[in-house]
């Protein structure tokens, strides 16, 4: 069973669109990899009141290293923490499945 990073937009969204996009994440790289996954949570909804940018992708970088495989959501090259995450994804060599789809 592979370890699973999910790299979405979380800006200006909801706890339930967060949450829906990450269930369609976890159903596509199963069904691209041909086997269950299991997820890393990167989804910090416990951060210290007033965490900066910098603190998530800093936290979240950490939880990529553990990856065995990157999924980036739909619209991630429009947001930078996700582009950031991409860069060492593919820098550190890290397999990326990236969804362009609606």
């Amino acid at each position: 069973m592979k370890k699973l990073f999910i790299s979405q937009p979380m800006r200006d969204k909801t706890d339930e669109e967060i949450l829906a996009v990450r269930e369609k994440a976890i159903k596509s790289a199963e069904k691209h990899l041909g086997e269950p996954v299991e997820v890393i949570d990167s989804f910090f909804r416990s951060a210290p009141v007033g965490a900066k940018p910098l603190w998530f992708i800093g936290k979240s970088i950490e939880l990529l290293a553990d990856a065995d495989v990157a999924y980036f959501a739909k619209d991630w090259e429009k947001y930078r923490g996700c582009k950031i995450e991409n860069v060492c994804a593919v820098e550190y060599g890290i397999p990326v499945i990236e969804d362009y789809t609606a």
